[in-house]
């Protein structure tokens, strides 16, 4: 209480002083005067200046970071929510395919025509296999208007054996085939001669060949072939054959160079008299060697090659020295869709009796063989694909051929042989010059179609076309079809045995169609008509072909 009262007093005190003061100033005895301000009052300020020192803490609770520590306290909690559970869609999975390893065909047709195929096929071990491959196809003729035996005959048999192993793999293969064709095309002006002299039309063939391939892994030695054929017929006539390939990468400054080498031996003979001309022997060795460089560069693909032959006649025993291009290049100009490509490439082709009586199977027994000089084959062309299921083809091309074979009627002589009445066809050799055009398109009911135009010669046909297709109708019925155009053609007729004239065969169109039943996974029937437009045609010069054939059989496959 004292310390309040003093506090009191001493304020009290303040007071009184103060205004003691205030007092004697009244009574000052200096009169106030008045100041004349000469320049007016103009304030400024000063710049501020930030005080750039940041502040220390040093305060161990704001430093330190304490430390937060969390606990879960976790207790189950039962749950009355129960899932339920997916079921999978049910998809109809399509039943596999099963597949077998041999099959037997039998099918019977008008003109007695008779059709059979045999193929067998056994694997050994898991790396081993036999096969086997029969077949026989005939029909008894009645052409219309062929007065003469017009009926055909053809049967083969195959053996074969292959082994395949970790970094190889080779086969061996033999078969024998006899055919029998008829001359039949005696000219309406001849079939009186040919008649009263009795002529016998058959013409047999015998074919026998043996051969095998074998091929390496990641080697330089690929691959390698051989094959010997015989060849000879009922008139005396023969000629043997071997064929060795082989194929070998041989290094150079690091690339590889891809080459094939090829000896091509033919030697035969024909015995049989024609035109004074006597016995005609043959024989032609060729030794090739094609070497031939890849090059890739992002969407080109370009191949340079050449290709060099040495050819001994052996019967004039003459030899000459043959040298080809070999190039060919794609690229891709737009993926898969568009892809140009071209080439220029040549060969030696060894023509053989075997090969003209396999395309034209009335030729004489008189024939002078000798090869085509193919000196080069220049192309350019487009293919792709329109979409996953549609794809084309289009291209153009010129080819210069020396010593091209022509097929061409034999001249007219009745000289007593089967074959001089104007009823079978010989070889004569030109220089050709062929310019051709194609267009080709599949799509997914594979139906193809394709056009070609070519030059002017004996037998070659100005414009050849195709199609095809096929088609699964369901799981059990299967089609198809496939049309044939053939244009005009070249030939000379001889109206008697004076100088012959030329004519032009008349273009011809074929149409074929097929259709078939699975009875079951084994058993499957099927029915065929042939030249359906009833065309009375004719591929060669007086050889007609049958009018419309049908046929029907059934196909059985199997395992063993």
């Amino acid at each position: 209480m004292r310390k309040h009262i003093n506090r009191i007093l001493t304020v009290a005190t303040t007071c009184i002083a103060t205004l003691g003061y205030a007092q004697s100033k009244q009574n000052d005895t200096l009169n106030t005067g008045v100041i004349d301000v000469v320049k007016p009052y103009a304030p400024s300020i000063s710049d501020a200046f930030k005080v750039k020192e940041a502040p220390t803490l040093d305060d161990a609770t704001t430093e330190t970071k304490k430390e937060i520590k969390y606990n879960i306290f976790s207790f189950p909690v039962a749950s009355t929510f129960t899932p339920s559970k997916g079921k999978a869609a049910v998809v109809e999975k399509a039943k596999p395919v099963k597949l077998f390893d041999n099959y037997a065909t039998l099918g019977v047709g008008s003109y007695t025509t008779i059709l059979g195929e045999v193929y067998l096929n056994h694997a050994i071990s898991r790396n081993e296999s036999v096969g086997g491959y029969v077949s026989h196809h005939s029909s008894g003729g009645n052409i219309e208007g062929v007065e003469f035996d017009d009926g055909f005959s053809d049967s083969k048999i195959n053996v074969n054996y292959a082994s395949r192993m970790r970094d190889m793999a080779w086969n061996v293969e033999g078969g024998f085939q006899y055919s029998n064709y008829n001359w039949y095309g005696v000219p309406d002006s001849q079939v009186v001669f040919a008649q009263d002299d009795n002529i016998n039309v058959g013409h047999a063939f015998y074919n026998a060949h043996v051969g095998g391939d074998i091929s390496f892994e990641d080697t330089y030695i690929n691959s390698g072939s051989v094959l010997f054929r015989r060849f000879a017929d009922n008139q005396s006539s023969g000629e043997n054959r071997f064929i060795a390939k082989g194929k070998v990468d041989v290094p150079v400054n690091g690339e590889e160079i891809s080459t094939e080498v090829k000896i091509d031996y033919l030697g035969g003979g024909f015995s049989n008299l024609y035109s004074g001309l006597g016995s005609i022997d043959y024989g032609n060795f060729q030794v090739g060697i094609m070497p031939s460089y890849q090059l890739i560069r992002d969407d080109l693909t370009l191949n340079l090659g050449v290709s060099a032959y040495y050819l001994n006649d052996t019967e004039s025993g003459s030899n000459n020295f043959y040298i080809y291009p070999n190039i060919t290049a794609t690229y891709r100009v737009v993926s898969d869709v568009v892809i140009a490509y071209g080439g220029i490439q040549g060969d030696l082709e060894q023509n053989s009796y075997y090969d003209f009586a396999t395309e034209n199977p009335f030729v004489s027994p008189t024939l002078f063989i000798t090869p085509t000089d193919k000196q080069y084959n220049a192309y350019v062309g487009l293919k792709g694909k329109l979409s996953s299921t549609m794809s084309y083809n289009v291209n153009g091309s010129y080819e210069s051929s020396q010593n091209r074979a022509l097929f061409i009627s034999n001249e007219i002589t009745r000289s007593g042989d089967d074959y001089t009445y104007g009823n079978s066809f010989g070889v004569v050799y030109d220089d050709i010059n062929t310019f051709g055009v194609s267009g080709e398109i599949n799509v997914d009911i594979n139906r193809n179609f394709n056009l070609g135009l070519k030059a002017e010669a004996w037998n070659l046909p100005d414009v050849k076309g195709y199609m095809f297709l096929d088609y699964q109708i369901n799981q059990n019925w299967f089609a198809g079809a496939n049309l044939f155009y053939t244009g005009e053609r070249k030939d000379q007729f001889f109206l008697t045995t004076s100088t012959p004239q030329t004519v032009t065969l008349d273009s011809y169109f074929d149409a074929n169609a097929h259709v078939g039943y699975h009875v079951t996974e084994q058993i499957s029937v099927f029915a065929k008509a042939n030249n359906i437009a009833n065309n009375n045609y004719e591929r060669w010069q007086n050889t007609p072909v049958q009018a419309i054939q049908f046929l029907a059989g059934a196909t059985f496959k199997f395992d063993f």
